[in-house]
């Protein structure tokens, strides 16, 4: 994978962050981006490598024209994109009689619009490189629960938009799984990580399954991976 460029939404933290240290790590050149500047910047001190080249760049995945511009920068930057992993997302979690429609249009615009906007400006350089599209969907999107109307239904139709563009792309040699996570150690939806997470997946464990994929025989599609904590909650 040494020299490949990777294009990481959602990358100064959690997830995406842990996902570009494994890559970088085997020497992938990769483009972080977030919304907040300050982010990016901490982000990236803590990818420095001899073997890696890292790109921050600010960027709302709201934005389809600020997507583009995310495309165009690591195309002129790297000239070529070979895996996107579009990670970034938000929760909110309200019953449908206290959830407003800023917070439903949000959910939906980041966790699912965002994705569209982050992959369709990158299908040609992935033509041309037999890339990897990752989608970062989530248990949730196969489990509803109470007070999850906005995250259900973005991550449900996260999954299902993952699955009919693996079978639009695989046409053209492009790759595509989604991942879906249970409970991951994370900042998400404002918590914060302690020792009581032990029983959660961590972090790295998904930049793990990420080097994974990437290393099966391209033979091999894995389209749809659940996962979950080996050890449940334990219960208080």
């Amino acid at each position: 994978m040494k020299g490949k460029v990777a294009l990481i939404t959602g990358g100064s933290k959690g997830i995406g962050l842990a996902i570009a240290k494994a890559l970088v790590e085997e020497g992938v050149h990769v483009v972080i981006t977030a919304r907040s500047k300050s982010d990016l910047d901490i982000a990236s001190a803590s990818l420095k490598s001899d073997n890696a080249t890292t790109l921050p760049v600010v960027c709302d995945v709201r934005n389809y024209e600020q997507c583009v511009q995310v495309v165009d920068q690591t195309n002129q930057h790297f000239g070529q994109l070979d895996f996107v992993i579009a990670n970034a997302g938000i929760g909110h979690f309200a019953s449908i009689e206290d959830m407003s429609s800023d917070q439903w249009n949000s959910t939906i615009d980041t966790n699912l619009t965002g994705v569209f906007n982050t992959i369709k400006p990158t299908i040609e350089l992935l033509k041309k490189s037999k890339g990897y599209i990752f989608t970062i969907a989530s248990l949730a999107g196969t489990n509803f629960f109470p007070k999850g109307a906005a995250y259900n239904a973005s991550k449900f139709g996260l999954v299902g938009f993952s699955q009919a563009i693996m079978m639009d792309l695989r046409q053209y040699g492009i790759k595509v799984s989604t991942l879906m996570p249970g409970s991951v150690s994370t900042y998400f939806n404002n918590h914060t990580p302690n020792e009581e997470d032990a029983w959660k997946i961590q972090p790295e464990d998904l930049g793990q399954m990420i080097i994974d994929l990437l290393k099966m025989h391209p033979r091999t599609l894995p389209s749809k991976v659940e996962i979950r904590p080996s050890i449940p909650k334990p219960k208080s």
